[in-house]
């Protein structure tokens, strides 16, 4: 069963979204060389009590970090520690607040300082390509075909996307139905109603789309070590234009 939220329900998603899109924002600025991914974690907990909320993340599951913080090759699901970013360093930050029992779930992939050719490309491109997903969470609409133009578009630019991690439903709980593939047929898939909260995420990488899972039994990288990108919003299906509830105002 896809939940479907109230007119008061959405007015307390659009809240816990608005917080989580301004810490994000206040996390990317701090992406610079030198400081350390435990950092920019320790900043976010900061933020979010401020705004009186509580991360979304934080002992989940155990997960040990206030946000996920995953760098290059790393995909998702990083945890902030002693590394320390580098000039040319790629960082996917993801943030969940918690926010008078609502969630807000919303993620970047961000530049510390130039970086190479192809791999801006590739966030621009997935970054791109979450937009334009986000226009088809429509009433009506089959999630298949969301799912099928994430992959379309991501190979289209010889790029490959992780299929073991997808994106989810959230509303008070970090993960409801839907599950949201980044691949997929057009034409399955549950239809779109009004009302239902998603978490679109198009995790997409530079070489294969095999990743595997390190020793902390947490971060997910790449199998060949080449970069990976991450973008994703908190998205409210309507019967006109979808609405990003993690987007700043």
């Amino acid at each position: 069963m896809i939940p479907i939220k109230t007119t008061s329900e959405i007015e307390k998603m659009r809240l816990a979204g608005r917080a989580a899109a301004q810490v994000l924002d206040h996390l990317a600025s701090l992406v610079e060389p030198g400081r350390t991914t435990g950092e920019i974690d320790r900043a976010a907990g900061a933020m979010i009590a401020k705004l009186g909320g509580k991360s979304a993340f934080l002992g989940y599951h155990r997960f040990p970090g206030q946000t996920c913080i995953s760098v290059n090759e790393e995909v998702v699901h990083g945890i902030g520690g002693t590394r320390r970013l580098a000039y040319g360093d790629i960082v996917s930050i993801d943030v969940g607040v918690v926010l008078n029992g609502w969630i807000g779930d919303t993620a970047r992939t961000v530049f510390c300082g130039l970086v190479a050719p192809e791999t801006e490309r590739l966030c621009k491109a997935t970054q791109a390509i979450l937009m334009s997903a986000i226009s088809f969470a429509t009433a009506g609409r089959r999630l298949g075909d969301l799912s099928a133009h994430v992959e379309e578009q991501a190979l289209r630019q010889g790029f490959s996307v992780v299929k073991e991690f997808v994106g989810h439903g959230v509303g008070r709980q970090l993960h409801e139905e839907p599950q949201i593939p980044n691949f997929g047929r057009r034409g399955s898939g549950p239809k779109l109603k009004a009302g239902m909260t998603l978490a679109i995420e198009p995790m997409i990488n530079l070489g294969v789309d095999a990743v595997k899972v390190l020793a902390d039994k947490w971060t997910v990288v790449t199998a060949d070590g080449k970069p990976s990108a991450h973008f994703e919003h908190t998205v409210l299906v309507t019967n006109g234009e979808p609405e990003i509830l993690t987007k700043l105002i």
